[in-house]
C-alpha cells in the first residue's frame, strides 16, 4: 500500500478508536460529533483496507473491510438522531460489524490475538444486535452489552494498526 493511503487507513482507524470509545463517554451535546468523526475515520480506513486486500488477493479479509464500511455506514446515518431514535441504524449496523468481524477475523491473517479480540466483538455484536431485533430494549450505551464490547472491536483495531505499522 502507498504511504499515504496507508496513513490515512491508520488516522481513520485511529481517530475510529478514539473518538468511538469517547463519544460512549461524553454528553449527549457532543456524542454525535464524537461519533461521527469515529464514523467516517473508520469507513475512509476500511474502504483503503477492501481495496489493500483485494489487491492482494485475500478476499474474505478484503469482503470483511467492505462489509465493516457498509455497516459504519449505516450507522452513520442515526448518529445525529437521539440514542433512542438511532437504534435502527444501530441494530443493522452491528448485525454488519459482526459479519465483517468474522471475516476479517477467521482468516489467519492478522496475529492472534487481534483475530481473537474480532471474533469476541463479533459475537458481542451479534447479541447486541439479535436483542434489538427480538425487541429488547438496547441503545448504543446500554450495560452490559453493547457498552463491553467496544473494548474488544477497540483492541481489534490496534491489531490493525499494528499489522499496517509491520507492512512493508
Amino acid at each position: 500500500m502507498k504511504s499515504p493511503l496507508k496513513a490515512i487507513a491508520i488516522l481513520g482507524i485511529v481517530l475510529g478508536g478514539v473518538f468511538g470509545m469517547a463519544g460512549s463517554f461524553v454528553g449527549a451535546n457532543l456524542r454525535p460529533s464524537f461519533w461521527a468523526i469515529d464514523g467516517v475515520g473508520l469507513i475512509v480506513a476500511t474502504a483503503i483496507l477492501a481495496l489493500r486486500y483485494f489487491r492482494d488477493q485475500n478476499d474474505a479479509v478484503a469482503v470483511g473491510f467492505l462489509v465493516y464500511s457498509i455497516g459504519e455506514a449505516v450507522m452513520l446515518s442515526g448518529t445525529a438522531a437521539s440514542l433512542e431514535a438511532s437504534v435502527p441504524a444501530f441494530a443493522a449496523g452491528t448485525a454488519l460489524w459482526s459479519a465483517a468481524l468474522l471475516l476479517v477475523s477467521l482468516p489467519r491473517h492478522f496475529a492472534l490475538w487481534t483475530r481473537a479480540a474480532g471474533l469476541i466483538a463479533a459475537v458481542l455484536f451479534a447479541i447486541t444486535s439479535g436483542s434489538i431485533f427480538w425487541g429488547q430494549p438496547v441503545n448504543p450505551l446500554t450495560h452490559p452489552l453493547p457498552f463491553f464490547a467496544y473494548p474488544f472491536l477497540v483492541l481489534t483495531f490496534a491489531g490493525w494498526v499494528v499489522a499496517l505499522l509491520k507492512a512493508s
